[in-house]
């Protein structure tokens, strides 16, 4: 067995259920130390019924006594290893695909946007018509354009709400969580030391307590955490092997191509095994800075499909020098960076639908797209989704009642994506 086909095992499609890794952390101040959860926004509408979420920590209690803290939630610990990809010692795994602003001096690399292939900063550049054509082959089951420009958003999960609908799960998850804590409030007093009326004195007209001039007192502020003689924090990570098989390369006749299809594989599980063997970032904000715990060592269990459970070990240097391998074998995209084009942003914040009217010439029904010769001249393909409206006369209809060939439509389209459908 060579070094490139070590781990085919997991891609093939009897292969096991998942890989999960548990790990379990401490404070720096030692297991006794207070730390601090993330803290989230009160539920909507907590002001007017007090049995919703209030804001605060995220803690859920149960009958027997017991609790469990929300740490560090699914979306944040993406958004801390994700960046990775873009340092020098793994930059070569992934195209680094940047957009610019000259003007600015700025650059955004596609590893930080917010919403991945799907951020409306990478799509408002030259990166939208690929970027787009990417998820429209999503739709009709082929990964492999994704992979070449945005693979890490196989690994990590990506939404295209805002046009074709695609989605894709998360290959990668990881949360870390604190097991029995208890729950610490802090108190902050600031008192002014000066004597002098800077109002009065004219030094400063009108300084009152908007500026910062007046006693500020804070009570009963959440104050961190503690964990119990019981308690523990525990990051559990899960690579779901099941979910990454259901990635395919799929031919423009709509048949399988098996090799390419083992190369995405190959590819996309070698990123996810660097992500989910990188050294972990420690301090995750003021007052919550975590370690391993040396003295319960990090476990690695392959959970087949029958549920049985077998030990594992992926160091992470055997991580990175397998995806090195198969992203050569994969051919990976190559690095890219494009401006920024203000005029797409605008057109896309106006929101306003542009007006077709044609003949249909033809469709395709796996990615919910046909398209349409122009009254006016020339084509144009229009992609559908789930917020399309359709419409025979003025009833209500389907995709298939409406669009067929030789079909004569009126469409309004937003960013390529129609809103409504009228035959």
């Amino acid at each position: 067995m060579n070094d490139l086909t070590k781990f085919d095992a997991w891609i093939k499609d009897v292969g096991p259920a998942a890989l999960v890794v548990r790990e379990h952390l401490v404070p720096v101040e030692g297991e006794d130390g207070v730390f601090f959860p993330a803290t989230y926004a009160a539920q909507q509408g907590a002001d007017r019924d007090k049995d919703k979420f209030q804001g605060g920590y995220n803690i859920d209690l149960f009958p027997d006594g017991s609790n469990v803290c929300l740490i560090d939630s699914v979306g944040s610990q993406a958004n801390r290893t994700e960046p990775i990809f873009a340092l020098s010692e793994y930059s070569n795994l992934v195209p680094q695909i940047e957009v610019t602003f000259p003007e600015k001096g700025l650059r955004i690399n596609l590893l930080n946007a917010n919403h991945r292939a799907a951020d409306a900063i990478i799509r408002c550049s030259p990166f939208e018509k690929p970027l787009r054509n990417a998820f429209l082959e999503i739709l009709r089951g082929n990964s492999e354009p994704l992979a070449k420009i945005a693979p890490t958003s196989l690994v990590f999960g990506v939404w295209d709400s805002r046009d074709t609908s695609a989605k894709l799960p998360r290959l990668l998850s990881s949360t870390i969580r604190a097991h029995n804590i208890k729950v610490h409030t802090r108190s902050a007093n600031f008192l002014i030391q000066m004597t002098i009326d800077l109002a009065k004195l004219d030094i400063l007209p009108g300084a009152d307590s908007k500026d910062g001039f007046a006693n500020a007192i804070s009570s009963k502020a959440p104050g961190g955490v503690q964990l119990m003689p019981n308690g523990t924090i525990r990051r559990d990570a899960t690579l779901g092997l099941a979910a990454l098989r259901r990635l395919a390369v799929i031919e423009s006749d709509g048949t399988l191509s098996p090799d390419r299809t083992i190369a995405l594989r190959r590819y996309i599980l070698g990123l996810s095994l660097v992500a989910l063997t990188a050294p972990q970032e420690s301090y995750l904000r003021q007052g919550c800075n975590l370690v391993p715990d040396i003295e319960k060592p990090r476990s690695f269990k392959v959970v087949n499909l029958d549920g049985s459970r077998q030990d594992a070990i992926v160091l992470h240097e055997e991580a990175k020098s397998f995806a090195t391998l198969a992203a050569k074998a994969f051919v990976i995209g190559g690095n890219r960076a494009e401006r920024f084009d203000a005029t797409l942003a605008e057109k896309a914040a106006e929101g306003k639908p542009e007006k077709l009217k044609g003949e249909v010439v033809s469709l395709d029904a796996t990615t919910n797209s046909f398209k349409l010769k122009l009254a006016k001249g020339g084509e144009s393909v229009v992609t559908t989704n789930s917020t399309t409206k359709f419409l025979k006369g003025k009833d209500d209809a389907d995709f298939d009642t409406v669009i067929s060939v030789g079909a004569k439509l009126d469409v309004k389209i937003i960013a390529d994506v129609a809103i409504i459908v009228k035959k």
